[in-house]
Order: structure tokens, then sequence, then C-alpha cells
């Protein structure tokens, strides 16, 4: 039974990283559907390893092209004048500021998951908590899809977009928000279109995914969390698959079509958590 839980854990994790729906409390809310125990804050943060692996090989050009870009500059901010101007030929400034961004936008996230890990791991748990952010995310986010220009692409970001979009992801540490709709709000705030806020959030939140589930992982090794080391391996293996494909789709997706039905669905699955404990049918 724990291999067959971790499987669905895994492929739940997978269609729901990528889209503005939270696989964090889906993870919460749909074991406690299924009768089974909570997988835990450790088992969501080391599956999310997979579907970031999944990101890193979907956009595996992008990346390879901001590293080297991003490490030709401080390269040539070290030479002279000439030699510098010589060096920032060999890449482009935009990757190398894309570089940039991805580190100062990370930075939120990093230092509030650090200090508010305990909380994270248990009162943000809660399932009131959850369902409230489902609702009130998913407003924001329409509102976000309604009002914004959607004029702005990647290449017009800058240093405070960056700023403001990773504050934002930060929000994702509340499990119900979901990391890339509040990255995603954020950005259609600021004038980005859909595929351009859904790829800077993507590329956002690499190296906070990956940091929180490598963080988690000797703790999840160690106590199984509620699913054992080699089940949650399955689902972290699982997950990566399936986001893979939920990846391509949702961009392909955003080309022409708007953010409504996650916006509906994440409503609606709030409204229905609600419903649950307000019965007594489901504990916090």
């Amino acid at each position: 039974m724990e291999w067959f839980q971790a499987a669905v854990l895994g492929v739940i994790q997978g269609l729901t990283e990528f889209l503005p729906i939270s696989s964090s409390a889906h993870l919460r809310i749909y074991p406690e559907l299924f009768g089974w125990e909570d997988p835990g804050a450790a088992f969501t943060a080391v599956t999310q390893i997979g579907t970031e692996s999944a990101v890193i090989l979907y956009f595996a050009r992008d990346i390879g092209r901001i590293v080297t870009a991003w490490f030709r500059s401080l390269a040539a901010g070290r030479g002279g004048e000439s030699r510098g101007r010589r060096r920032r030929a060999t890449y482009d400034p935009q990757d190398a500021r894309m570089g940039w961004f991805v580190i100062i936008g990370t930075i939120p996230i990093g230092v509030l998951g650090y200090v508010l890990q305990d909380v994270i791991r248990d009162d943000f748990r809660s399932l009131w908590i959850i369902a409230t952010t489902l609702v009130v995310l998913g407003v924001i986010l329409g509102i976000a899809d309604r009002v914004g220009r959607k004029e702005r692409t990647v290449a017009d970001l800058d240093y405070r977009d960056a700023i403001a979009i990773g504050f934002a992801q930060a929000m994702a540490l509340i499990p119900g928000v979901s990391r890339s709709g509040a990255s995603i709000s954020m950005g259609l705030f600021l004038g980005l279109d859909r595929a351009a806020a859904a790829r800077f959030a993507f590329l956002l939140a690499i190296p906070a995914v990956l940091g929180s589930g490598i963080f988690e992982w000797p703790g999840a090794m160690r106590e199984g969390s509620v699913i054992g080391v080699g089940p949650t391996i399955l689902a972290t293996v699982i997950a990566f698959l399936v986001g893979l494909g939920v990846i391509a789709w949702l961009m392909s997706w955003l080309e022409k079509r708007s953010f409504a039905p996650f916006i509906v669905y994440r409503i609606a699955l709030g409204l229905f958590t609600f419903a649950m404990l307000a019965t007594g049918r489901w504990s916090a």
C-alpha cells in the first residue's frame, strides 16, 4: 500500500507543481480525501526535486546559456576595459542579467524558508490555512490575469521585477499559495505576458526548490516521513516524468489561453475543503 500511495502522490506532484494550483496543497488534501496520512513537508520537498529536474531538462539550453553568460560576466568585470569589452562580446548581457535576477529573486524565499522551517512543517499545514490560500490566491491570480497589461517579455525584466517576484515566490512557503501561481501573479501585475511570467517563475523556482529538497532529504531518508525511503524515491521519479509532460503542455497552453480554468479549480477546491472541515468530515 505504501508503494501505491507513493506512486499516486508522485503523479499528483507532477501534475500540480507547474500549474498555478499548489502542489503542496494537493499533497495535503488528497491524502485526506483518500483516508491516508499526511505525507509531511519533507516528503513534499523531496518529490519537488523530481519536478524541478524536469524544469532543468526542459529549459536546459536556456539554463546553460544563462550560467555561462553569468560566469563570463564575472570574468569580464575583473578584466581591464578593453579586455572586458572583448569578453562581453562572447556572451549575451541579457543572459548574464537573468542569472543575477534568479539569484536576487531567490534570496527572500531562502531566508524566510530557513527562519520559518518549523512553522512550515507544522502550523502552515493546517487545512484551514490551505483552503484560505487556495481561494485568496485564486482571486488574486484572476485579478492579475484580468488587469495585467501583458505587454512585456522576459527581455524587459529588471532588478525591481526580480525582487518583487522573489518576494511573491516566498509566499509559497504557505501551502496552498502555489509557487508558480504567486510568481506568475506578480509577473502579470508587472505587465509581463503569460508565457514570460511563467518562464521566469519556473527558472526562479529552480534554486529554491532544489535547495529545499536537498536540505530536507537527510531528514526524509532518516525518518521516512510517513512514506518510506524506497517509495519516496519512486514518487520523485514519477513526479519528474509527469512534470516534464505538464510543463511542455502548459507553456504551449499559455501561448493562446488564459489561467481561467486553474482559477476556477483552485477556488472550487478551497471551498470544498472548507465544507469538509465545517461539517467535521475532515480534521484540520
